[in-house]
């Protein structure tokens, strides 16, 4: 039985605190707030949690009681649950510092921004193969949501326009939309808010966990507004397949005379496909793709905030999306969500294209996919797990599910030798994540031991690795996750594979949720053998405890 949560903690806090009697004024900006930990604000007068202070402290107080709450938070860099970038180089963080207080919307005041801007969707354009003979149209967004609600609200208007033409009813039964059930929330907040049925196609195991194609048409009717096609589960990465879906539409128009668009989800794929799977066709190749949206600040490796979405040509966005501005210095147009929006994240998109070039992204996408491939291997051939993601099987292999072999020493699977084809066209197109799981042979041997305590202990060291389930149809099957990002070097990847299993072995020993029983009983184990006549190998014990008791 759980105890209910009655203690206030802030009361407590409050009937403990010092209260001195004050007999002396002082000059508080000169004297009281000088140095940060010895401001007499934080010991005479308490800053209010949740109201505005009547009076405020200095730039340096403000500065370091800030700073020091945010250290609560874990590391970015060892985020492994986000796809978000957590780093820049630091010349281009001296251009965001430069420009943080310029509002991309104001193009009459900020031109040179504005052209930046304009050059960025241009170049994206590019990249997905927009029609030559389109002009480029696009906008940076806040992030990949709201190009999704963009993307939706364009196809949602077309088709309100293609009824109305037809004399049909908008409202009854009124839109939907087909989407995978894996699909990111922001998919699904799009059909909320805007109010348009949201049709979600069941995954499973047979169809990689993403929507199938042949399933998804299912779905579809006269009143279907359009397909979201998800270029990169959250799930496992996996590319659903915008090919087999634009294949399946065009089966259906000729059956019945009903033409369904697409938009693709790219927020993590659109800035890897094109670098490393030249072949695979899923952008603008594809006629029946009119909008294609993408997270800059993911694999485009821009700063937070950057988000695209880009028309294959101005006539897939209808104009009375567009709105005229004509007080800010010259007419300008607008067809975002948010009005104002900062130009550094654009500036920090434009400073990646220009630094790194297509090589240069093609070389940090081949690089990510190999360290995703080094995980998923290892985690694999230490028995103990499962893959679900996709990127480390040769194509001619499939989605078959490799029978690992237990090893017993973890160090042999980081340190052998292994024979890599290094071209990524050879595996499965994905992302660079491994999904993963415990094996059957673990859980069916170990069924007390849950998956989810290796989050907590990975958790305890320094490592965020998200243990949740799939979705609904396959939501018994929980799995953990890694992200694998520029910033993870290869040997941060080595010592994550061998902190996690080093966290299996314990679990399976018999240790507890907590980090901190698993180190005591690997301590006791030990010392329990030293009892025992056997020979006590301290070095041994400091140098797994220090695995525990330093952060990465």
């Amino acid at each position: 039985m759980s105890l209910s949560q009655h203690v206030n903690a802030e009361k407590i806090i409050e009937q403990s605190r010092d209260h001195p009697v004050r007999k002396h004024t002082h000059d508080r900006q000169a004297t009281l707030y000088d140095i940060p930990y010895t401001s007499r604000y934080d010991v005479e007068v308490e800053l209010p949690r949740f109201s505005i202070p009547e009076s405020g402290v200095n730039a340096r107080v403000s500065y370091q009681l800030l700073h020091d709450e945010l250290l609560l938070d874990g590391n970015p860099n060892m985020n492994l649950a986000s796809f978000v970038n957590t780093w820049v180089p630091d010349e281009c963080e001296r251009l965001m510092h430069e420009n943080l207080n310029k509002n991309l919307v104001d193009q009459d005041e900020y031109p040179a921004a504005q052209a930046i801007h304009e050059r960025c969707v241009s170049m994206i354009s590019h990249l997905w193969h927009a029609p030559k003979e389109a002009t480029a149209l696009g906008t940076a967004t806040t992030g990949s949501s709201e190009a999704i609600m963009l993307g939706g609200l364009a196809l949602k208007r077309r088709w309100q326009e293609k009824m109305k033409a037809a004399g049909k009813d908008i409202h009854n039964p009124g839109p939907n939309i087909v989407m995978g059930a894996e699909a990111q929330v922001a998919l699904e907040k799009f059909a909320r808010f805007f109010e348009v049925e949201a049709r979600l196609v069941p995954v499973h195991k047979n169809s990689g966990y993403v929507m199938d194609p042949k399933e998804a048409i299912n779905y579809v009717d006269e009143n279907t507004i359009g397909i979201f096609v998800i270029m990169g589960s959250t799930y496992t990465g996996t590319f659903e397949s915008v090919k087999g879906m634009a294949d399946e539409l065009d089966k259906y128009q000729e059956e019945t005379g009903i033409d369904v668009p697409i938009h693709v989800d790219a927020a993590s794929g659109g800035f890897v496909a094109p670098f490393v799977y030249p072949n695979l066709v899923w952008d603008f190749k594809i006629p029946r793709v009119h909008s294609i949206n993408a997270s800059g600040h993911k694999y485009g490796l821009a700063a937070v905030g950057a988000g695209w979405i880009i028309w294959r040509g101005a006539e897939y966005l209808p104009k009375d999306l567009i709105f005229e501005l004509h007080y800010l210095g010259q007419t300008d147009y607008s067809f975002n969500l948010n009005f104002s929006r900062p130009a550094h994240p654009i500036l920090s998109q434009m400073f990646h294209f220009i630094n790194l070039g297509f090589n240069g992204y093609k070389r940090i996408n081949e690089n990510n996919l190999s360290k995703a491939r080094l995980i998923s291997r290892s985690l694999e051939a230490s028995g103990y797990f499962t893959c679900l993601s996709q990127v480390h099987r040769p194509k001619n292999q499939g989605q078959s599910n490799i029978s690992p072999v237990i090893s017993t020493a973890a160090a042999n699977i980081i340190h052998g030798t292994t024979h890599e084809i290094t071209d990524p066209e050879y595996y499965v197109e994905g992302l660079p994540v491994c999904s993963f799981r415990f094996s059957d042979e673990i859980k069916e041997k170990y069924p007390n031991v849950k998956q989810e305590w290796i989050q907590s202990q990975l958790r305890a060291i320094g490592w965020i690795v998200p243990n949740y389930p799939l979705p609904p149809a396959e939501d018994k099957t929980e799995i953990l996750r890694v992200v694998v990002r520029e910033s993870l070097s290869g040997d941060l990847a080595r010592k994550l594979i061998l902190d996690i299993i080093t966290v299996t072995e314990d679990l399976l020993n018999g240790a507890g949720p907590s980090y901190t029983m698993s180190v005591a009983n690997r301590r006791n184990s030990t010392l329990g053998s030293a009892k025992r006549g056997e020979t006590l190998d301290t070095e041994h014990i400091s140098n797994n405890t220090s695995t525990y008791a330093k952060p990465c």
